[in-house]
């Protein structure tokens, strides 16, 4: 007999391909620093617009595949009870209990990451010219 909460079947189904995608993290994050390497290595051998605007596509794509992880493996550290669904009461009370939770010492580590993907992608999008300036 389970004395936890109940979940509906929608959060759970949610849960569950959050579980999926936080398990490939790891991956997508190894994804993004070879990008990044590649990237680098390029602009330091001068290479062609067209070559380094591909590259840089690529990196802010491993990016921002990088950062749907880690925002799955933060929801997947908060729980189910976080997840908004139902009538505006329950939608609340999803928001208290996710707020609350991020607070916690076990999901603090996947916030900090999450805000770090994203300062990087941001950073990339403001550094890196994908077309070439009229100058050029």
């Amino acid at each position: 007999m389970s004395l936890g909460r109940k979940v509906s079947t929608e959060v759970a189904e949610r849960y569950a391909a959050d579980k999926e995608l936080a398990a490939g993290l790891h991956d997508r994050l190894a994804a993004a620093q070879e990008t990044e390497r590649l990237l680098r290595a390029a602009q330091v051998e001068a290479r062609p617009f067209g070559e380094l605007r591909l590259l840089a596509i690529g990196y802010e794509r491993a990016l921002y595949d990088a950062v749907l992880a880690a925002e799955a493996a933060e929801r997947k550290a908060m729980g189910p009870k976080t997840y908004e669904h139902g009538d505006a009461k329950q939608r609340r009370a999803a928001q208290i209990a996710a707020r609350r939770a991020r607070a916690k010492p076990p999901v603090r580590p996947f916030t900090e990451e999450v805000d770090r993907l994203r300062t990087l992608r941001e950073e990339h999008k403001l550094t890196f010219r994908t077309s070439p300036s009229v100058a050029a």
